[in-house]
């Protein structure tokens, strides 16, 4: 979907309050805010936070090898500030909370922030997304701190593989943390390849595989244009069709899962034989941006209603200058209200954002 789409009528579930232009004095004080919806009907509920842009490895669709420009210190959000911005935000909806990065984990006593947003009134999710490197340290501390999900980023089981995109040693280490969430407790762990043509193809199987083995989820990722080299190019996407079909050559014919949360990016399957699932992200072949309900926070404090929006609204400045809750709602409802119709990737006009996924929040 292009941004150029006309936007389609709001509607309005019989539980939500509908705008009105004045606010009558009567109004019944425990009534919810109004949640936070574009101009094209999505509601939004849920919220990436990225707490660094840091990272212990550097994977080329993420980051460049050498040379990286981090932020300082002093300009990364607090704790306290983080927590603060959630605690505005949760009343208007949002319910779903993912922390990113960078390596999320590379940012000290992370378990302590977990721990601070799992007691957040209405946060009924909380997940964390991590290349596992450091989790055999961390997986114990952020159960117990109250974190839901863990996503493990595994493109490959192959270490010549792993360097090629990493450009860094590591997959034994990312293998010993996912085992560490195992052993730790975690009952939700995902594990994310991103599917790159000419790399990955051939890992498919043997991911399935090790998922299986693991009892863990799967889904394979199409690579997006957010590279720091901006070397991307159509012709670097694996579809997610073509993973399937490979999938299926090998294990039988998957079935289709239900599907509760349209605003989810996976389109999820299970294998004939029951033993696991495996979900296809394809925001490249297949764009689910009519159903989008993300907005982004990174690092430094700046607001985005999208991956590869041109804009980013400063909650940074609010947070730090006196600015009330009420001026941090209006921030993220005018963030919200310019939201696109699509991240518009085929489109003639697009152009990659100016920052690359670190600086953003994968």
């Amino acid at each position: 979907m292009d941004s150029s789409d006309h936007p389609r009528p709001i509607t309005y579930p019989m539980n939500v309050m509908q705008p009105t232009t004045r606010v009558e004095p009567n109004v019944d004080a425990t009534v919810s805010p109004m949640p936070l919806i574009d101009r094209y009907g999505r509601i939004h509920t849920s919220l990436r936070i990225s707490v660094t842009d840091r990272c212990n490895i550097r994977c080329f669709y993420c980051m460049p090898a050498e040379l990286v420009s981090f932020k300082p210190r002093e300009e990364l959000l607090t704790f306290e500030e983080i927590e603060r911005f959630v605690r505005v935000l949760a009343p208007l909806g949002i319910t779903r909370l993912r922390l990113t990065g960078g390596e999320p984990l590379i940012r000290a006593d992370l378990p302590r922030l977990v721990e601070r947003l799992a007691d957040i009134p209405g946060i009924q999710d909380l997940a964390l997304t991590t290349n596992g490197i450091l989790l055999p340290q961390f997986a114990r501390q952020l159960l117990k701190a109250g974190l839901h999900r863990l996503n493990i980023s595994l493109d490959t089981l192959n270490e010549a593989t792993f360097q090629r995109i990493a450009r860094r040693e590591g997959v034994n280490r990312v293998l010993q943390g996912i085992d560490a969430a195992i052993d730790a407790g975690f009952e939700r762990i995902r594990l994310n390849a991103v599917a790159i043509r000419d790399i990955t193809e051939h890992e498919a199987v043997a991911l399935a595989q090790y998922a299986r083995t693991k009892r863990c989820e799967l889904r394979f990722i199409e690579t997006m244009p957010l590279d720091a080299d901006r070397h991307w190019t159509r012709d670097h996407v694996l579809t997610g069709e073509e993973i399937r079909q490979r999938l299926e050559d090998a294990f039988g014919p998957l079935v289709p899962k239900l599907r509760e949360d349209v605003s989810q990016p996976a389109v999820d399957f299970v294998f004939a034989d029951g033993q696991g699932e495996v979900g296809f992200i394809n925001p490249v072949s297949q764009p689910f941006c009519g159903d989008c309900n993300r907005l982004r926070l990174t690092a430094e404090g700046q607001v985005r209603n999208c991956l590869f929006s041109q804009r980013e609204w400063d909650a940074r400045e609010s947070l730090r200058n006196g600015g009330t809750d009420d001026a941090l709602t209006q921030l993220v409802r005018d963030c919200v209200a310019g939201k696109a119709a699509g991240h518009g990737i085929d489109g003639p006009s697009f152009q990659p954002p100016a920052r690359a996924m670190f600086q953003i929040g994968g």
